[in-house]
């Protein structure tokens, strides 16, 4: 199978990337490095001792993207491309709604005018209504707070609509929870821009240095000591329900959404203390107020997972920490010059 990525020098790609070729797919990967570094694509290469084509493109761009079409034989589409700053969503809203949905319209044509109609999409856990109770499932209300988890939830709605039109389109929308740690090797990870918002690389960056301060937003929700809990999963296990998805694509037609998630909820003070034991480290965080928005508890129930991709996540929050602690201390700069 060739399997082209978008977006795929990304944190998530780059990790689905590895899985693939382990598997012995031919992949193409595009992205346009607005927020990513050719150096991921590079380590890739090293990591599995396979080449493949990278283009540095915008998916918004129709021509260029057309263009690696006619020169590229390509299967199927992993979506990966698109801003991603929950924080950011809101101060620049025309942006992200222009940038992520033109990009996804502007890849569906190209898609259809090559013939090429199987596409696993990059959605969120952000589409479920934060009214829902705390165990999503996929036939939960829906329903977004910020103009990031709007741009998923209407991409979505666009490939459930695309896929009524004809038989021969295949579309699944893996929704993910909360995606931390790093390859084992250490030579791909997470590698945010500016300060972080997410736990984990506010942890990691605080731990080696280069942040100040790390704060725990509220320990007074009606969970078991007072944190928010999340649903985290390892990024390799969630690169791994990808390669499922493409496999289990061959035998469906039609769109369906699928969540990606460990089923287990961790409050934001046990990852903080898992993280400290398995690293032999202590952090000095501080207590802060409750963030507007923050709902007390989120996480995913993974049965459908289970039971239509055969897919189960594998590594659990020690192996997250561990993982995590070992790409920022090999990469104290990420991918930057010098952080070799």
């Amino acid at each position: 199978m060739r399997v082209l990525l978008t977006g795929g020098a990304g944190y998530i790609a780059t990790h689905t990337c590895v899985e693939l070729l382990n598997e012995g797919n031919d992949i193409v990967v595009a992205d346009n490095l607005s927020n990513s570094s050719e150096e991921a694509v590079r380590r890739v290469k090293k990591l599995t001792g396979r080449d493949f084509p990278f283009y540095r493109l915008d998916v918004c761009d129709a021509r260029a993207l057309n263009d690696l079409f006619d020169s590229e034989k390509i299967d199927s589409v992993i979506h990966f491309a698109g801003l991603k700053a929950v924080g950011e969503s809101v101060s620049k809203p025309i942006e992200y709604y222009t940038n992520n949905l033109y990009s996804t319209l502007t890849l569906i044509e190209a898609m259809r005018a090559h013939d090429v109609y199987k596409i696993v999409f990059s959605s969120s856990a952000t589409v479920y209504s934060v009214n829902t109770t705390s165990e999503m499932t996929e036939d939960m209300n829906t329903g977004c707070i910020n103009p990031y988890g709007w741009t998923k939830y209407m991409i979505e709605q666009i490939l459930r609509d695309v896929a009524k039109t004809d038989e021969r389109w295949s579309a699944i929308l893996l929704r993910y929870f909360n995606p931390v740690g790093a390859h084992k090797s250490g030579m791909i990870g997470e590698d945010p821009n500016g300060i972080p918002n997410n736990l984990m690389p506010c942890v990691l960056q605080f731990a080696s240095g280069r942040l100040e301060n790390l704060t725990v937003y509220g320990d007074d929700y009606p969970t078991r000591d007072g944190t928010c809990v999340r649903d985290y999963i390892h990024v390799v296990d969630l690169a791994k329900g990808h390669v499922a998805a493409l496999k289990y694509m061959d035998g469906f037609s039609g769109c369906d959404e699928i969540n990606l998630g460990t089923g287990k909820g961790t409050s934001v003070l046990e990852l903080i203390n898992t993280f400290e034991r398995v690293n032999g480290l202590k952090l000095d965080y501080k207590i802060g107020a409750r963030r507007p928005g923050d709902s007390p508890a989120c996480f995913a129930n993974a049965d459908k997972a289970r039971r239509l991709l055969g897919w189960k996540a594998q590594l659990n929050i020690e192996d997250m920490c561990r993982d995590a602690w070992r790409w920022q201390t090999m990469n104290p700069n990420g991918y930057k010059k010098g952080s070799d």
